[in-house]
């Protein structure tokens, strides 16, 4: 897993492409990320499938801030960033969200 990062040129806003391995996908067949930037809906934002295996997509953030999220595999497993910037506990559940933070 990665997050891949690159700045508008005024630097108001930040591109993110977040990579799922094919080790990380474990053979899904479906990954879709949830999180702050898009009301962690689970079907809203799917990732496409590469010929590797990896599935990846890339979101335009608001640059300066701090995004939770996670990804949802085949619709039933969720799962985190192996390489995020850093976890933090989630309200809802016993485990922690992955946290892309858009600052430069």
């Amino acid at each position: 897993m990665a997050l891949k990062k690159s700045f508008s040129k005024d630097g108001k806003k930040c591109n993110v492409t977040f990579i799922v391995t094919a080790e990380a996908a474990q053979n899904a067949k479906t990954i879709n990320i949830a999180g702050d930037f898009n009301s962690w809906s689970s079907t809203d934002t799917p990732l496409k499938k590469a010929a590797d295996g990896s599935f990846s997509v890339k979101i335009e953030l608001e640059a300066g801030k701090e995004y939770q999220f996670r990804y949802l595999l085949d619709g039933s497993r969720w799962e985190n960033d192996w390489k995020a910037d850093k976890y933090i506990p989630a309200p809802y559940s016993n485990a922690d969200n992955s946290v892309v933070v858009t600052k430069k």
